[in-house]
């Protein structure tokens, strides 16, 4: 049986989307977005991110692991995440654990 520190956030998306709906369920992304992001550039930075690890409960992950984890989202390859492409990671990270996956995925776009 796994411990409760082995859950990560994106596990509870499923049932976020259920009880919230798609709407506020991006709502609540975007919220998400902006506590992580520099507030100066409007970006989720390398620097925004390991200074907001606490937040996403990951504040053990060496550098190395939040440049991966920037470069998984970063679209356009500016080194950062804009609004829209942290929205979608997130998505894809649920997404590929969830059943029913296309479903939601029609409703997002």
């Amino acid at each position: 049986m796994a411990q409760e520190d082995d859950f990560m956030f994106e596990d509870y998306f499923p049932s976020m989307v259920t009880s919230m709906g798609v709407e506020r369920f991006l709502a609540e992304l975007c919220f998400g977005f902006s506590l992580l992001m520099d507030h100066a550039k409007g970006l989720i930075t390398f620097e925004s991110l390991k200074r907001n690890t606490f937040l996403l409960g990951v504040q053990d992950l060496g550098d190395d692991e939040l440049f991966c984890m920037l470069k998984q989202g970063d679209l356009d390859g500016d080194g950062a995440l804009n609004q829209k492409e942290f929205c979608i990671l997130m998505c894809t990270l649920s997404l590929s654990s969830m059943n029913g996956s296309e479903k939601l995925l029609e409703q997002t776009t």
